[in-house]
């Protein structure tokens, strides 16, 4: 496995039809709810479909979302999307994102960008969105890295893990090359694919 055979991968916005580097709000917002449902307690395929859910209904800005109101995320939005469990808790959270964002930056996540300090400051702030924890911040903010200039989270030990397996030389990249952000991306499908072979 080389640089150049991760390159063909997908990245995971581009999987969901989001065009991150057209930095507008709108694309910018689904890339975080779909992070937020991603970074939740359920299986990729349930935040997928609940991310589709939530496209199903227009439901895909803040204001749109937070006028909604948290029982119409319950059912249907969370139910179609197949939440079991923690639905009310998945969106509250949700709920509360997205009045945090109009309270504090006008529904925009460019202003909540270019209201940070630098890249410490900006992970702070995401992470302060609610229903945002490490992880999903990593997710939201790694796709950014070329894209924002503060945004440059760590590679996960997932990436770091793979790339040791593939003696691939990450520390000779370009962290802020979109070539690097896709093969984060391939490396971590690489390892969800072994996972699900073993666990087989």
């Amino acid at each position: 496995m080389t640089i150049q055979d991760l390159l063909v991968f997908p990245l995971f916005s581009e999987e969901l039809g989001i065009d991150l580097p057209r930095s507008s709000d709108s694309e910018l917002f689904k890339w975080l709810l779909a992070t937020a449902l991603f970074g939740g307690p359920v299986s990729q395929d349930v935040a997928r479909k609940t991310y589709r859910t939530f496209q199903k209904y227009h439901l895909i800005d803040p204001v749109s979302i937070s006028q909604a109101g948290w029982s119409h995320l319950v059912h249907p939005i969370m139910r179609e999307g197949g939440y079991v469990r923690q639905d009310g808790v998945a969106a509250s959270n949700v709920l509360e994102m997205c009045n945090t964002l109009q309270e504090y930056y006008q529904g925009s996540l460019t202003q909540l960008h270019e209201s940070a300090e630098n890249t410490r400051d900006l992970e702070f702030r995401v992470t302060s969105l609610r229903g945002i924890g490490p992880e999903s911040a990593n997710i939201f903010l790694r796709e950014l890295r070329p894209i924002w200039h503060k945004a440059d989270p760590e590679p996960l030990p997932v990436v770091v893990e793979m790339a040791k397996k593939y003696k691939l030389d990450l520390e000779g990249m370009d962290r802020k090359h979109p070539d690097f952000t896709r093969v984060e991306a391939a490396l971590i499908r690489l390892k969800r694919t072994r996972s699900k072979r073993n666990a087989g």
